[in-house]
């Protein structure tokens, strides 16, 4: 059976790019304005209050642990925090350490952040999947992973590389898999929630190949077709055969990305009887025909690594 969480993660391609850890005391606030990255944290002693766009306030305590697969615009601070909007500068205190709000005395918070990138050429659709902003409380897994992913990434180790994206794609699915359903977004983790839609999923995922339909699918998740249409299209955010469709040219990219067969081979494996007709489909959703795509675009991606 196929493992939907793991086999979006492992697409995604995780990479460490930074990480360090903030304590902080008195009244303060940091302003991040991001292009995109995704960025995590966890909460080690204290709390703070974090504001992303989108999302109302929240208060983040000890052992909490914040995703946001696709960061732009948002703020952490104190409880209580500076009046007027101002906005504070981490002081480095040592090589990824960093201070903010009063320098002196104790500190009322201390917290592990990281940033990632994803390899992917595919990552809009595989990000699109996930809840725009992931909190998960009480997970001490999640803190410890996260640590580890810090430590590993200060050090210079031999297979740091190799280490640190298998520790990245373990944080990811234990926090994706840590998460209920009913307050986040619409996506892959909120369809997986639902029991008789994590069934349909599921099998898209395990059989990539086989000629699915609505009405297929609906009965393997146990529910009629227009109850099932309407449900997954709610829960997940598109259609199911759009779904289905994004996830095997995901699929197709990755194996054109990597050499992995000729054209007829690659459309085989994800579900069509021909080149011709998989080339037609690659190009309307691509933007370039299959052969293009492993010529030209595998290189750039191969850059991002």
């Amino acid at each position: 059976m196929g493992d939907p969480l793991a086999e979006v993660v492992s697409l995604l391609q995780p990479r460490a790019s930074y990480s360090k850890v903030v304590s902080a005391a008195g009244s303060w606030r940091v302003r991040r304005a991001e292009a995109g990255r995704p960025f995590y944290c966890a909460i080690l002693e204290g709390s703070c209050l974090l504001e992303a766009r989108g999302h109302e306030p929240m208060i983040l305590e000890k052992d909490d642990f914040v995703l946001i697969p696709s960061a732009f615009d948002f703020a952490t601070s104190s409880l209580e925090p500076p009046p007027g909007g101002m906005v504070d500068e981490p002081v480095q205190l040592r090589p990824g350490e960093f201070r903010v709000g009063r320098q002196d005395g104790p500190s009322d918070l201390r917290m592990l952040i990281g940033y990632c990138t994803f390899g992917s050429g595919d990552k809009t659709l595989l990000v699109s999947l996930l809840p725009q902003l992931l909190h998960v409380r009480g997970e001490e897994r999640l803190t410890s992973l996260v640590q580890l992913v810090g430590d590993e990434a200060r050090e210079h180790r031999p297979g740091r590389d190799v280490i640190l994206a298998r520790l990245l794609e373990v944080m990811l699915i234990e926090a994706l898999r840590s998460t209920t359903g009913g307050a986040i977004s619409p996506g892959l983790v909120r369809g997986l929630s639902d029991e008789c839609l994590a069934k349909a999923l599921r099998q898209m995922h395990a059989h990539p190949t086989l000629p699915w339909t609505v009405g297929r699918l609906a009965k393997e998740a146990g529910l009629s077709r227009s109850v099932f249409f309407d449900r997954f299209g709610r829960a997940v955010g598109v259609a199911p055969m759009e779904y289905l469709l994004g996830w095997r040219m995901a699929l197709a990219k990755n194996m054109l990305r990597r050499g992995e067969g000729g054209i007829a081979q690659v459309a085989e494996r994800v579900g069509y009887g021909s080149a011709s007709t998989f080339s037609v489909a690659f190009t309307r959703h691509v933007g370039l025909p299959p052969s293009h795509y492993a010529r030209s675009d595998a290189p750039s991606h191969e850059d991002l690594h």
